[in-house]
Formats: structure tokens, sequence, C-alpha cells
């Protein structure tokens, strides 16, 4: 199969990854399998038939340059993020070619747009970090809620989980970001990132029906603390869990996530609720679905689409809110994705 055009996934092998092959293939894009284990992803080749294997260790960036050589684009799913992140992003900036990752760590999200903005300005190459359920669809939801505002002073996102089944993966990363942290929790407030020791604590949050009144971990902090401000004034961002799923997340015996239809999906659902404030308004915008996994997929292969078809609405790096049409965007994902609007 010839690779022009092809988009590279690296990390093909992980659980999001193989949604993101597949949700390629779906849509007929051809698609290059990346990451460390070439072993794993001969046996995934040989699953699927169509796809072309290119092994790369994060540690060797000529590898990396031949993986993405004649690629049009390269998802990267491949976490820990504080590692992958900025050797996957730099052989995409030298190979000149759009750079899309589904990372949910806070403190790679911010070294994304610290270490990496001023050469993708330069060079115009697009990237989108975060483009994923944490992050990305926050971000959206938020930038479509805002609509013709220009700021904001508060925005809230809860997040409605039926439970946390975590991968090895986002295990792997959690421990990376806590070890990053010094075991000290996370919040956005007065317009910067703020590590602290306080406590977590319950709150109610008043969710669309058929969810309903659920008890939430305030400000269980996730990356849309670093998308949302990365181009909305908005000086206080908070999100919260319900309590089931980060109880599920905390258990170390909490199994990963288990297929039960033929597209892989786990029975998860959830409902993401977003609340904007300005000046005594209130806008809401919320989305629904399944399996906060796969839903990554699509959100990452519609803005791979996007990029490579000219439509976006800035360049360099930029989150999912700047980059495109929000409200379009969200629209888009129908049928994976339910969405509530403001008017």
């Amino acid at each position: 199969m010839s690779t022009t055009a092809a988009v590279v996934v690296y990390g093909a092998t992980g659980h999001t990854g193989r949604f993101v092959v597949a949700e390629l293939r779906r849509r007929g894009l051809a698609a290059v399998v990346s990451g460390r284990d070439a072993a794993r992803l001969e046996a995934l080749a040989a699953e699927w038939g169509d796809v072309v294997v290119r092994p790369a260790a994060v540690d060797d960036p000529d590898a990396l340059d031949r993986a993405l050589a004649g690629a049009a684009a390269v998802v990267n799913c491949a976490g820990p993020f504080a590692v992958t992140g900025g050797p996957v992003v730099e052989a995409a900036l030298r190979a000149g070619i759009p750079y899309v990752d589904v990372a949910a760590e806070i403190e790679a999200n911010a070294a994304m747009f610290a270490d990496h903005a001023e050469a993708a300005r330069r060079t115009g190459t697009p990237v989108v970090p975060a483009m994923a359920f944490y992050g990305g669809l926050g971000d959206l939801l938020v930038t479509a809620a805002m609509g013709e505002w220009t700021a904001a002073e508060t925005v809230e996102v809860a997040y409605g989980l039926s439970g946390w089944h975590p991968t090895p993966g986002t295990r792997t990363a959690g421990e990376v970001s806590h070890r990053r942290r010094a075991g000290r929790r996370v919040r956005f407030a007065d317009g910067a990132l703020q590590y602290h020791d306080d406590k977590a604590s319950e709150r109610e949050w008043h969710f669309p029906e058929p969810l309903g009144r659920r008890a939430v971990v305030a400000e269980f902090t996730m990356a849309d603390v670093v998308t949302v401000p990365s181009h909305l004034a908005v000086p206080d961002v908070r999100t919260h869990m319900t309590v089931e799923a980060a109880r599920d997340l905390a258990g170390e015996d909490t199994p990963a996530p288990e297929a039960v239809d033929d597209l892989g999906r786990s029975d998860q659902t959830f409902v993401v609720d977003v609340l904007v404030r300005a000046d005594g308004v209130e806008r809401r915008a919320t989305a629904r679905g399944r399996d906060i996994y796969a839903i990554t997929a699509p959100l990452a292969v519609e803005a791979v689409r996007r990029i490579l078809a000219g439509r976006t609405r800035t360049t360099g790096l930029a989150s999912a809110g700047a980059m495109f049409d929000a409200a379009d965007f969200l629209r888009s994902l129908a049928p994976h994705l339910a969405v509530e609007l403001p008017h």
C-alpha cells in the first residue's frame, strides 16, 4: 500500500491507538502504524492487512523521521506524553506535517504550549494537543457555549461518567503526573495553574436528565485547564468528576475496559456538562456518548481531516476550540456524540 497522504498513528497498538487506526480506515484514510514494539505492530498489521508498519522509539530521532517520511499527518496516541510528546512533535515539525495528540496529562499539555508554539508558528505547522475526550472535547464545548463572547468570569466542566475502567496507559500517565506534582493537586484560578495541598471535596452537580443530580469530586482537574485558557480570557476554569468514576480510577483493582460490541467499545456512558458565566449570564453546552477512549478516535481523526482539508481558523499550535469552528465540529461527530448547544 502506498503511504502517500497516509496518517501515522504513533502508539497504534495501545487501547486508544487501535480505535484511531480503525477510525482512519473507516473513513478511507491510509494508516501507518508506529511505536516502539515492532512485533506488536506486525501483529496489528496482520490483523488488519492494509496498514504499513514503521517501528520507531521516541529516543531515536532518525527512526521517527523515517516513520513520518512522506506522511500527511501524525496522531500521537502513546502515553505518557511527558515522554513521547516532545520527540514526536519535533519529528512532525522537521517533516513539516500536522501533529495531533490525545494527551490528558496537564503538565505535558502545558509543556507542549510552552516549548513548541514558536516553532509551530514559525513553520506554519498545525499542532493540536489534547485532541481527545479530556481537553479537546471540553474545549470545543466551552468555545461553542461562549459563542460571540470573548471573555467569561468562570468556566466549569462536569464529567458525568457511569464509571471509569482505566487502561494501563491511563494508569502509567497518572503515575507520571503524580510524581511530577510531588503528590500535590492542581487548579486553574486567578489566571494561572496553581499547585496546592487542599484535600479533595465533594459537591452536587445537576446534570441534564436522565443523569440528574449527582455527587462529584470538586476540582478533579483535567486537561481543560490548559486548553481553555490557551485561547479564551477566562481566569477561573474548574473541572469536576462523578464520585463513582473517581473511585474507580483510584481503585487498584479496577479492571481495564472490556469490549461489549463489535466496535470494541465498553458499556461506559458519559455526559460532559459545561457552564460558562459572564456578567450574570449563564450558558450551557452538553455532550453525551459512550466510552471515553472510543470517542477520542473520531475527535482526533476529524481534527486531522479538517486540517488536511484546510478547514482551520488559525495555524501553528492551538487547542481544538481555537483551531476549528467548535459548534460545527461537534455537530459533525453525530452519531458518535449527541450535543446540546446554546441557540
